[in-house]
């Protein structure tokens, strides 16, 4: 098995951060190679293997990688500390809801999973505190980003990663979704018919608070990048999941 292949955003506070793509893992077919995600019909010991392997590249013990079940919501739930149902390297069923994740013990860590809809990563920039968003069009329009700052206590100390998602080249919505982003955000997040949801996401987390040199952007398009990233839109429903993770430092060096 490959090493599996991480993107590393910088953070600027006692955090860590990365988003995995889909290279260097154990899984085959439409799931090839480091799918994290179930229920797609990937086979359970390689989701693990590829779980546990992302963890042992990050440093994390993966019992204490929180990951919740993703429902489109816009709750942010505290984890309390590790060991938590639905740690990222045990049983892949009976995960509390969990669109919305934040801690602050040392030593945990937060998973959000992908195939289109954007992993968002916080973090204080002053204390050892963060959060993970898993959001597609419902969660950023009906406030998730804001309540993950609030969550997190101060957004003028508060930086952000917004990772891999469907790009405004092929997320083709409805007219109710462009109505209601124009509402929130303004036009420019909506391109003809088309709507650039990382766009929205940096507007909802600078209207919140957080300062817009503090927000780091991945530009991508898991739909178009099918060498990197995994897409609901090109692939279905039998396709795998990258992440999100985020973590607390035990020192201000992000270690």
């Amino acid at each position: 098995m490959n090493g599996p292949v991480i993107v590393r955003p910088p953070v600027d506070g006692p955090a860590g951060a990365a988003v995995t793509t889909r290279a260097g893992g154990v899984s085959t077919g439409p799931f090839t190679a480091c799918n994290l995600g179930w229920g797609q019909g990937d086979a359970a010991d390689a989701v693990l293997a590829n779980r546990r392997a992302v963890c042992a590249a990050l440093g994390l013990d993966p019992a204490r990688v929180s990951v919740g079940r993703q429902v489109h919501g816009t709750v942010v739930r505290a984890t309390g500390p590790p060991p938590v149902p639905g740690g990222f390297g045990g049983a892949l069923e009976g995960w509390p809801d969990g669109d919305g994740l934040t801690t602050a013990a040392p030593g945990a860590g937060l998973a959000v999973l992908g195939a289109d809809c954007l992993p968002i990563l916080l973090w204080r920039r002053d204390v050892p505190r963060v959060a993970a968003v898993h959001s597609g069009w419902r969660g950023l329009a009906f406030g998730i980003v804001e309540n993950a700052v609030a969550a997190l206590g101060d957004p003028s100390r508060t930086g952000a990663a917004i990772g891999p998602g469907v790009g405004p080249c092929c997320y083709e919505v409805g007219d109710d979704v462009r109505g209601r982003f124009t509402a929130r955000f303004g036009p420019s997040p909506v391109r003809g018919r088309h709507l650039d949801l990382a766009g929205a996401a940096r507007a909802a987390l600078t209207q919140a608070g957080v300062p817009a040199e503090a927000v780091w952007l991945l530009e991508t398009c898991t739909r178009c990048d099918g060498g990197r990233w995994f897409s609901y839109r090109r692939d279905g429903a039998a396709t795998g999941r990258q992440a999100g993770i985020v973590w607390p430092a035990v020192s201000a060096s992000g270690a």
